[in-house]
């Protein structure tokens, strides 16, 4: 394919400018704060309907999602990080990716509307197949905001797309909210991300002014759909990796018993699922932009993990040792058989978190194909984990991920960081302050907990967030001071290093 014209051409900003540290921490500080703010409301609207519905409800939701992710994993976003991850691109180019995505998803659609009998075969609930072919909908908005964010990420506007993440968040608590307190039943929890993609697909494409018509003329389009193909056989066995969990549940167990897990699955996974992904967007766009010069990358990497396990390891610990009052507060008696359950899942996220952040960086790199092999061992040692752990009930399930999960960070890191620049030392030196700091926030958090008399659950559990917040920052002054006053000097932009 010609070269495009000088005038249509996409660049980027070299890492070497002036700006580009600040110009990496406003996206982090928009893409991942628009992110929180967004899930405090989203998530304020998401315990409310979980007091309303019942664990069945969520049971069949659960199992309607194993489907959807998979083809989700098949929507052409491997493509967009083609874009996002290359020096130039021409419009032509973009065409190109556009008429890829609008294919791709509008195949995924009617391929799920066909197999959905099957899945709901599969599972024994006849009404599975139901909420597939409504789900459906969702892929028609994917071409939409896969486009758009990739014009939006090669530049690092992560603020437009931070805006419009927060008010299609906004809207998806609305409908759900307003779904349940209508009676939808398990529709409340189906129609709410339908609304929230839609949403988000128009407001994406007004702010990244992304008005053009599709091309199917896919000559010259070779490099760009072998990059995001290897993206695809990535997300693919990351699929099997994470869903393998509900594939495996779903047909041992009823549907009470999977909402239980998924619920509690819910609650450890926030952070990963809510936190990480807006962070690792922003990281893959920078890494792309500093692949030229390794030791900035291999800097950066060791600086984000860094940041991310001081934020992330109080959450989990603190999650395992505050499980029983939170769950009775936030969900109610109904949910108080998924205390068992958090216990060993929070455990297991620390490992998951870093086996996260590995992809942006290899992706960045040009080696996509290192985080699809690893995802392929995940795909093969999670299912069986979790074939051996059924067999000791629904608790079973959750401690499959955490005699799994360490292993898979194991093999992942040992074929990533010498990619990345990164020696296993360094890393190690990188998340100690927060794995110390947060043990011995757990630990006194427990001891306060046994200590404490009789108390209302509201009480218990604002006393134990206290004394574990208290415990955790005073650990980090008196033995990780200068991890401290490095992350202060990070937020505030006085010391960007990248």
């Amino acid at each position: 394919m010609d070269a495009p014209p000088p005038q249509t051409a996409m660049t980027n900003d070299t890492p070497l400018s002036p700006d580009f540290g600040q110009r990496i921490r406003r996206a982090v500080i928009w893409r991942s704060g628009s992110q929180i703010a967004g899930q405090v409301i989203a998530w304020a609207s998401t315990f409310l309907v979980i007091r309303i519905l019942t664990p069945a409800d969520y049971g069949l939701f659960a199992l309607t999602q194993v489907m959807l992710m998979l083809f989700t994993m098949m929507n052409g976003y491997g493509l967009a990080s083609a874009a996002i991850q290359r020096d130039a691109i021409g419009h032509h180019e973009m065409r190109q990716i556009f008429g890829l995505l609008l294919l791709l998803n509008g195949g995924l659609a009617l391929a799920q509307i066909a197999t959905a009998p099957l899945a709901a075969a599969y599972y024994r609930e006849p009404m599975v197949a139901d909420l597939l072919r409504v789900q459906a909908l969702i892929y028609l908005t994917m071409p939409f905001s896969a486009l758009a964010y990739a014009k939006l990420a090669r530049t690092l506007e992560f603020h437009r797309q931070a805006q419009v993440n927060l008010a299609s968040a906004l809207i998806g608590a609305g409908v759900a909210l307003g779904g349940a307190l209508s009676g939808w039943g398990v529709w409340a929890l189906v129609w709410a991300p339908i609304a929230m993609f839609a949403s988000r697909a128009l407001g994406l494409t007004i702010a990244a002014k992304s008005w053009l018509w599709p091309s199917f003329d896919f000559r010259g389009a070779g490099s760009i759909a072998r990059y995001g193909g290897l993206i695809a056989v990535g997300q693919f066995f990351g699929f099997v990796q994470s869903q393998a969990d509900i594939l495996v549940a779903g047909r041992w167990f009823d549907p009470h018993l999977v909402g239980l897990y998924t619920t509690a699955l819910l609650l450890t996974q926030i952070f990963n699922n809510k936190v990480i992904p807006p962070l690792n967007e922003v990281a893959f766009a920078a890494y792309s932009r500093m692949q030229g010069d390794p030791a900035a990358l291999a800097g950066g990497f060791t600086r984000s993990v860094r940041a991310i396990m001081v934020a992330a390891m109080p959450f989990f610990f603190g999650l395992a040792a505050v499980a029983e009052p939170l769950v009775l507060t936030l969900l109610g008696e109904k949910w108080r058989d998924i205390v068992p359950l958090i216990l060993p899942l929070a455990l297991a996220m620390p490992f998951w978190t870093l086996f996260t952040l590995l992809q942006p960086a290899t992706d960045a790199l040009g080696r996509p194909g290192i985080a699809s092999r690893n995802a392929i061992v995940g795909a093969i040692m999670m299912p069986i984990a979790f074939l051996i752990g059924a067999r000791s009930g629904i608790e079973g399930i959750a401690w499959a991920w955490l005699v799994a999960y360490p292993a898979l960070l194991l093999f992942a890191a040992a074929r990533s960081l010498p990619i990345i620049g990164v020696g296993a030392g360094s890393l190690l030196r990188a998340i100690a302050p927060a794995v110390l700091a947060a043990t011995a926030m757990a630990a006194a958090v427990t001891l306060v907990d046994h200590l404490l008399p009789p108390l209302s659950q509201v009480m218990r559990l604002a006393l134990l967030v206290a004394t574990g917040g208290a415990v955790y920052c005073l650990w980090l002054f008196l033995f990780a001071r200068a991890t401290a006053q490095d992350l202060i000097a990070l937020v505030r932009g006085r010391r960007i290093q990248v």
